[in-house]
């Protein structure tokens, strides 16, 4: 048998810089995770849509009131404020075409008040958005932590959880949200008002949706903790604590943000729900589900009282769903 021949020149001398240039002499750069997930994102047109719309919805939240840019002053007059020179005193219906739609009031006037339904609606984004986001973190801080302890314990922990996430989730939420919503006292615990009822709707709201994020956190952390890395941090003497939120949590970050990008929609429709049936924030504070509630007299005579809330929402959870759905492909290809 004959030794190889020592070609000068071949793949054997080629310089350890060469295999890392790329065409046009430029070097080949890795991508992380969340680079390809981006990349992923960026492909999906529907996705950047509803991230567009979630985006330009918050900040007109935000942005509402003077404090903070003043877009309802800019645009349309306060949402409380009537106008009742604009409004016929025959048909409490708007003056004017297409209820009242003019320059000042871009989406015309409620009936029989008059107030501008284009400040309502901005008005009525804030109460949504705050209550839909701050349910949805109540939500994931206790299913998170609960499902990762039921998935990573196992045993009685499990067991434990899991029969308490059987009750909560068989609870009618609905009605016992308006039972206790409707009880609320006009003061307590430090808050009035709507303060208060906006406090209670976004605890009853988070606290009996937790189960349907920890069932998904629980079976994620059950096949986590069979895996090599978590195996090697116990050999290495990590503690119960560091391989949770060290080792585990970060590779739980994926299905947590998704599936609340999926649950903000859902606490949306619920708030409006509680508000359209009478048992949300109290007049004067616009909600749309409140808006929808009075257009129910009008809709035959000023229809578009009904079309613009039922729109807001409208948009607003298909935005939502849209960017849930990208993420969930981005995160996720797997899933598809």
């Amino acid at each position: 048998m004959t030794a190889p021949l020592d070609v000068p020149g071949t793949a054997l001398e080629a310089q350890p810089e060469a295999v890392l240039e790329g065409v046009g002499g430029k070097a080949i750069e890795g991508r992380s995770l969340g680079q390809i997930a981006w990349l992923r994102l960026k492909r999906d047109k529907a996705a950047i849509i509803g991230a567009f719309v979630v985006v330009f919805l918050t900040l007109i939240a935000i942005f509402a009131e003077r404090p903070f840019g003043g877009i309802i002053a800019l645009f349309g007059d306060s949402p409380n404020i009537p106008n009742n020179d604009l409004i016929d005193p025959m048909t409490s219906a708007p003056l004017g075409a297409w209820g009242g739609i003019s320059l000042e009031h871009p989406l015309g006037l409620e009936p029989v008040n008059g107030r501008d339904i284009f400040a309502r609606i901005i008005s009525g984004a804030q109460i949504s958005l705050l209550v839909a986001f701050l349910a949805t973190l109540v939500s994931v801080v206790l299913g998170s932590l609960l499902g990762v302890l039921a998935g990573f314990f196992g045993g009685w922990v499990d067991t434990l959880i899991s029969r308490a996430m059987d009750v909560f989730l068989a609870f009618p939420l609905l009605l016992f949200a308006i039972a206790i919503v409707g009880a609320v006292p006009d003061q307590a615990l430090g808050l009035k008002g709507n303060g208060l009822r906006i406090a209670v709707i976004v605890f009853i709201i988070g606290f009996f949706n937790w189960p349907y994020i920890a069932r998904i956190v629980r079976g994620q952390t059950l096949s986590l903790r069979e895996r090599e890395f978590v195996d090697a941090a116990r050999s290495l003497g990590a503690g119960n604590s560091y391989i949770i939120f060290r080792e585990m949590f970060p590779n739980l970050v994926a299905p947590i943000l998704v599936y609340a990008t999926l649950l903000i929609p859902t606490n949306i429709l619920f708030e409006a729900a509680l508000s359209f049936l009478g048992v949300g924030v109290n007049e004067p504070q616009a909600s749309w589900g409140g808006m929808l509630t009075r257009a129910v007299d009008y809709y035959q005579t000023a229809p578009h009282f009904m079309i613009v809330p039922g729109l807001a929402i409208f948009i607003t959870v298909m935005a939502f769903n849209l960017l849930g759905d990208g993420l969930r492909d981005a995160l996720d290809p797997r899933a598809r």
